[in-house]
């Protein structure tokens, strides 16, 4: 091996992991944000600038704001992922092997799908209350879509000739599942995964808004209207952005650490 393929890895990861394009993205953002509020002379109740949005952001941390609502909304995200991925795993591995599930559950799912989260969420706060449970269960089935058709496509696509070669060797059914499929199938996963859980944020937020004592969606509402605070709605909003990325890299963590780096 030349040194120069042997350098090709270390220089790729270096790439991947050059934090500097996402930093200058965000001061440009910023900078630019904060011209248009002096060019436009904007009230702060209107659209504050991002100083004043970062200093509300610290205030609201360290005076117990905003750290009460984000616990309660990452719970729902965790738990309303893991039901909802749980599920869409089974689902998802149940298609891939029977043209007849798929045949007889699909068009259900595509419409459970494409009928908006919003017009579902006051039902199930309804029926399950505006505790936990409905919160929960918004979560799961925002989640579910995404990561039961990456399931069933990664499982279809794995390579036919390593089932052969498994069934040759006499692997059982739940062999074959455990150490064939789902490892070659695990990158499509995973990708619904990266897609699903930031889903659940979404889901976390409007199952808040349609019912619900504590929350981000909660704040927000609180933050819009009788307290009239747009910095704190503002800094509310970054608190939700930030959760939605973490978990998101950690699903890639989580990722590059079962089937490695990609791209």
């Amino acid at each position: 091996m030349s040194l120069t393929q042997a350098q090709a890895p270390k220089a790729a990861r270096a790439r991947r992991l050059d934090p500097a394009p996402v930093l200058l993205g965000a001061v440009i953002f910023v900078v630019a944000w904060q011209a248009l509020v002096w060019l436009g002379g904007y009230e702060p109740w209107l659209l504050p600038g991002p100083l004043v949005v970062g200093q509300r952001f610290v205030d609201a941390w360290l005076d117990g704001t905003i750290a009460p609502h984000a616990t309660a909304t990452l719970l729902e995200i965790v738990l309303g992922f893991t039901v909802g991925a749980g599920l869409a795993l089974l689902v998802g591995m149940l298609l891939a092997r029977s043209h007849f599930a798929e045949r007889l559950l699909s068009p259900y799912l595509v419409a459970a799908q494409a009928t908006p989260i919003l017009a579902i969420a006051p039902l199930i706060a309804l029926w399950f209350g505006t505790g936990l449970l409905s919160k929960v269960l918004i979560c799961a089935l925002i989640v579910f879509f995404p990561v039961a058709i990456a399931t069933m496509v990664g499982i279809r696509s794995v390579d036919k000739r390593l089932v052969e070669m498994a069934r040759a060797f006499r692997a059982t059914r739940s062999q074959l599942v455990r150490q064939v499929e789902i490892p070659a199938a695990l990158p499509a996963i995973l990708g619904g995964m990266r897609v699903g859980v930031t889903l659940a944020v979404i889901g976390a937020i409007i199952g808040e808004w349609a019912g619900g004592e504590r929350g981000l969606g909660v704040l927000i509402n609180l933050a819009r209207g009788s307290l009239f605070d747009t910095p704190l709605l503002f800094a509310t909003l970054a608190t939700i952005a930030l959760i939605g990325i973490v978990l998101y890299l950690v699903v890639v963590a989580v990722e590059r650490r079962m089937v490695g780096a990609r791209g």
